[in-house]
């Protein structure tokens, strides 16, 4: 079975909150058997509009995955996030 992915480009505004996002969103990951494997970190953007924070959570299969994004736990998480920042999420299947 493939795994699946989040893939995430953000925009931190309020590193604070932000923070208390992150932590928040450990419940859902650790329900959901996720691992991070890129957080933040050094970049560079080498070609169209990126952005300086990007994240890649892998997860045993793409239901894990989407379970993760669309869990009330995460849902949770997500609440803290409002007002720190933007973000893109995307699900994805491995390969």
């Amino acid at each position: 079975m493939p795994k699946g992915y989040v893939i995430a480009h953000a925009t931190v505004t309020d590193a604070e909150k932000w923070a208390q996002y992150v932590a928040k969103s450990k419940i859902a990951l650790d329900k959901f058997e996720g691992r991070p494997i890129v957080r933040g970190g050094k970049c560079e953007i080498v070609e169209g509009n990126g952005v300086q924070r990007n994240v890649v959570l892998e997860f045993p299969s793409y239901e894990h995955a989407i379970g993760y994004a669309r869990s009330s736990e995460y849902a949770e998480a997500k609440a803290l996030r409002q007002g720190a920042g933007s973000i893109d999420i995307t699900v994805v299947e491995g390969v």
